[in-house]
């Protein structure tokens, strides 16, 4: 599971916690399928040369679609250029039109015989057509390095139970070598394999032992659980369950099993074709490069385990979260729409898309899905403090301290892991002008959460702002800064607090470091300017408050600074300069 900012509380997208450390081959950077009319909206240079520029700006962009039409304008202009045709296929595989990269990937074989990604492609579409010996053929000669190895090797063996023949699809598993993260991956669809064929011990047996590797990884449990459940364990499945909603409580797939088991079912089994078993082995580790910087890389094996496998609700997810990560949220959105209602994610995607929907300035969209599922289930904590951090964003301070307030109601005995709902409602409440209640919340989130560098420097910086508790303040915002040296708000905070203080010679050392780890934020500007000016230096602090100004900040703060360099520093604001500014917490 990714660390997340608290801003952003939700699922985590568990494929396996294996540490993959590996050099990932560059692709193109990627976006979802457009739709036709998308497509033809884009305007076609003139010329060849012209649509291969803006091809490639399209790449630089990560914008994989407008790239995929540019490279086709221009490799129509010039059919017979392989480096034009290499750039569409990388273009239109990146965009998740699978078929006609395949068509692509035809062509690239016909001058590279060797290119090991086309190899790849054309052997997907083999295995989603059921021809499983040129598939196998095609993963064979797809392999370069420690990924790609073990991606051959799971299709393969997906594509040997394809064509009936259990015995080899487990061979090609066992007989692969390579660094210890494989067993994981190994023993789970050597475990699938086993399972889809019947032989529900013997996948009992390799599935245990991925998840003593790894108890942690959302599909070993699910299939780990899942064959238990059909072996007549129904307490050892549920134990698995419960294991895992301890580590990640309600994770929607989890509860819907264990509902499930209660109710004296038994599970399917996670994968019963050789096209789903393959979609999984791609998702896998599809997600988990995508978690670990490969971006890239990870979206194509995501769009190849949907091509496979349309409907597979954590490859949507794992994707839509790629799209996030590399700011893409239109994508994202339209990502999460394909997540089946049917589903037991599809929660989950409302969620995320509401998030994404704000994120895109289409706030009114995103409260009206977050209020109506909280209407549907007034219980639906992840729902109500999604609601709550939109709010809190948009500055509706009244607002967001209730809705939080509904979320802590339903959480009877916090625990640490409730520390961010205390933290932002204190927030809210500290910027509705309610202190003794936000005071009250941010000491709560202390008790939970001891030591948390982001509310030791909230509440911190509060005290000082105010005048009381000094001593106390300022310690926090040191143990902060202490826990968080390169965090540039939390490190503005302390220079801020020695300004208010009137302590300017550390003022001046705690902005100036803050301004080298944030260099384009207008409030650290603006402070250091500030500071430039109590000392003498009024050159250079009007050179910090225009350089703030230029930064857009919020149109209060901007009045102030415009004030500034008409005026100065007013005489007045000495230590109790700029009553009202906030500890830089993102909140």
């Amino acid at each position: 599971m990714r660390l997340l900012s608290p801003n952003r509380p939700r699922w985590g997208i568990a494929a396996a916690s294996v540490v993959v450390s590996l050099a990932l081959t560059t692709m193109a950077g990627a976006q979802s399928r457009s739709n036709e009319a998308q497509m033809s909206s884009i305007a076609e240079p003139e010329t060849a040369s012209g649509s291969y520029l803006a091809a490639r700006h399209a790449s630089v962009q990560r914008d994989a679609a407008s790239a995929a039409a540019y490279f086709r304008a221009a490799l129509r202009a010039d059919p017979k250029n392989n480096e034009l045709l290499e750039r569409t296929f990388v273009s239109v595989l990146a965009d998740g039109n699978i078929d006609e990269a395949a068509r692509l990937a035809d062509r690239l074989l016909q001058a590279n015989r060797n290119d090991r990604v086309a190899r790849l492609v054309v052997g997907v579409r083999a295995l989603k057509q059921r021809q499983y010996a040129p598939a196998r053929q095609n993963f064979s000669q797809s392999v370069r390095g420690p990924v790609t190895d073990l991606v051959a090797a799971m299709l393969s063996a997906w594509a040997f139970y394809g064509a009936g023949d259990t015995r080899s699809a487990v061979d090609a598993l066992d007989k692969l070598a390579g660094p210890d993260w494989y067993g994981l991956f190994k023993d789970l669809h050597t475990g699938l394999i086993l399972d889809a064929s019947g032989n529900r011990k013997e996948a009992a047996k390799r599935l245990e032992r991925a998840y003593k590797l790894d108890n942690g990884a959302l599909r070993v449990v699910q299939a780990y659980g899942s064959v238990l459940s059909r072996l007549g364990q129904k307490d050892e499945a549920l134990a698995v369950f419960e294991v895992f909603d301890k580590a990640l409580p309600r994770h929607p797939l989890i509860v819907a099993d264990m509902q499930a088991i209660k109710r004296g079912e038994k599970l399917t089994p996670l994968v019963e074709t050789a096209q789903a078993g393959a979609a999984e082995a791609l998702y896998g580790l599809g997600a988990a490069l995508g978690r670990r910087g490969g971006e890239d890389l990870g979206l194509v094996y995501l769009q190849l385990a949907l091509y496979l496998a349309p409907q597979n609700g954590m490859a949507l997810l794992s994707l839509a979260d790629i799209y996030e990560g590399i700011k893409k949220p239109e994508l994202a959105i339209r990502t999460y729409e394909r997540v089946s209602p049917h589903s037991p994610l599809h929660r989950n995607a409302d969620i995320q898309q509401a998030i994404n929907l704000d994120s895109v300035d289409r706030t009114e969209e995103a409260k009206a899905r977050l209020q109506k599922l909280i209407a549907e289930h007034p219980d639906d904590l992840e729902a109500i403090i999604a609601l709550g951090n939109i709010l809190r964003a948009r500055k509706s301070y009244a607002e967001c301290g209730e809705v939080y307030s509904k979320a802590i109601t339903l959480v009877p005995q916090p625990t640490r892991a409730n520390w961010t709902t205390y933290y932002f409602r204190g927030i809210c409440y500290e910027r509705a002008k309610k202190w003794s209640l936000a005071e009250a919340d941010m000491k709560k989130a202390l008790e939970l959460y001891p030591d948390q560098p982001h509310v030791l420097n909230y509440l911190g910086y509060s005290w000082v702002d105010q005048g009381i508790n000094l001593d106390a303040g300022m310690a926090m915002i040191r143990r902060a800064v202490e826990q968080r040296p390169d965090d540039g708000y939390i490190v503005d905070s302390l220079g801020w607090a020695y300004y208010r203080l009137g302590n300017y010679d550390e003022a001046v050392k705690y902005l100036e470091r803050a301004i080298e780890l944030k260099p384009e934020d207008p409030t650290i500007n603006d402070h250091l300017g500030d500071v430039y000016w109590k000392i003498g230096r009024t050159l250079e602090a009007e050179f910090q408050w225009s350089h703030a100004r230029d930064l857009k900040p919020e149109p209060e703060e901007l009045k102030k600074i415009e004030e500034k360099l008409r005026s100065g520093l007013p005489a007045e604001t000495s230590t109790t300069a700029d009553q009202g500014k906030k500890p830089r917490n993102g909140g």
